[in-house]
């Protein structure tokens, strides 16, 4: 596997034309909206994109993107880039640990938590505790792109990840994942068990959601049916993203990937939807934090590719690699967030999981790498720290 050094440097050409189409947004008229029933906020949206036009400097951001070491490779044809920091550990090797990202992220969500897990002892920690990491976009998303085929779903992204692991010299690894990085990391639990140290993550789904597959009613005890009922609510009021992705993606990406306003929209409302916010988003992340997340979608040209993900989930039906129980075989560490997007019953997560630590967690939401990055990174080290 050839791996290149990489550093993100985006034209001027670009920026300039992303300052033109900014000052000539035409925003809908927005109304009876103040608790964001109907989407994005029409008064909170014309503040962004000021903020966006007069005041962020993608620069900044960019630079301190590159105060990491950056790597792009080709596996099976896709391009994959990856952030690569070397551990500072007390003498001992230090663990390489995969850190995967979900929908609407990018890999510039572990940016909290980079330092405090690949150097502990620098953040008052304990040095034994260091890890290599390796941060990659997915296929598709931000800069691994452009995606130059169809077909590439998280099952093939895990097969990929395995290859890159390898290629770095990693032959047993550790992983963490949320949202689409969370289902790659229970694949890889699943499938490549023997290769992983142990498989932590945050969001709870059957591997074969997306082709109908869903947690047995009986698994929810009275005491959870508040849980049933808290993801039921999700499905049918947050779900219509769902539904376009799986279905037709491509033809939304056309006006997503023209309008910067209408990206920051689509984007905005999940980061607000789905943290623990109790609706006030820049509680959670600045103004500047959401601008770079859409900017990385939008300079990379990736918010279609991205949301074909779910499009290729829903037409591919996932393979068991083997019928054992419990399906995840690799030993697994799990974090549940209260504003988690879904929430699974504890005796399902313990049958369908090799569940060797399970923390509740009190605040925080689908975006737990940015929201409680001090409270995850405790979580991960606490896991890894019993596994060889």
């Amino acid at each position: 596997m050839k791996v290149d050094a990489f550093k993100i440097d985006i034209d001027q050409a670009q920026l300039d034309e992303l300052r033109q189409k900014l000052s000539s947004s035409r925003l809908p008229e927005d109304f009876g909206n103040d608790q964001w029933a109907y989407g994005s906020n029409g008064a909170y949206m014309a503040e962004l994109l000021h903020h966006w036009q007069h005041n962020y400097d993608w620069r900044k951001h960019e630079a301190a993107m590159n105060e990491f070491p950056h790597f792009r490779c080709v596996i099976d044809d896709m391009p994959i880039h990856f952030i690569h920091i070397k551990g500072k550990s007390s003498g001992a090797p230090c663990k390489p640990l995969l850190l995967l990202h979900g929908w609407p992220w990018s890999f510039w969500d572990y940016q909290k938590m980079l330092g405090p897990l690949s150097d502990p002892a620098a953040h008052g920690g304990d040095a034994t505790n260091a890890f290599d990491l390796i941060i990659p976009s997915l296929p598709g998303y931000g800069f691994s792109s452009p995606l130059p085929k169809t077909g590439i779903n998280f099952w093939r992204a895990a097969d990929i990840f395995v290859e890159l692991m390898q290629g770095l010299g990693y032959d047993k690894f550790a992983v963490h994942g949320h949202d689409w990085g969370a289902i790659i990391a229970a694949q890889l639990g699943h499938k490549h068990a023997e290769k992983l140290i142990g498989s932590h993550f945050t969001t709870l789904l059957p591997l074969d959601t997306f082709t109908g597959g869903t947690v047995d009613p009986s698994y929810f005890t009275a005491e959870e049916q508040s849980l049933a009922e808290y993801n039921a609510h999700f499905f049918a009021d947050g779900g219509g993203y769902f539904a376009i992705q799986s279905t037709r993606p491509q033809t939304v990406a056309y006006g997503l990937n023209d309008s910067p306003t209408g990206l920051l929209a689509w984007i905005l409302e999940k980061r607000r939807s789905w943290s623990d916010c109790d609706g006030v988003v820049e509680s959670v992340f600045s103004k500047d934090d959401l601008i770079t997340t859409v900017m990385i979608y939008w300079l990379t040209e990736t918010i279609g590719s991205s949301m074909r993900f779910y499009y290729e989930a829903a037409h591919q039906p996932w393979t068991p690699s083997h019928d054992r129980t419990p399906v995840v075989e690799a030993p697994c560490g799990i974090a549940v967030f209260p504003k988690e997007v879904v929430l699974q019953p504890k005796a399902w997560i313990e049958h369908y999981y090799n569940v060797q630590q399970l923390s509740y967690l009190p605040h925080g939401g689908h975006f737990a790498a940015m929201e409680e990055p001090v409270k995850l990174c405790k979580d991960i080290q606490q896991f890894f720290a019993k596994l060889r």
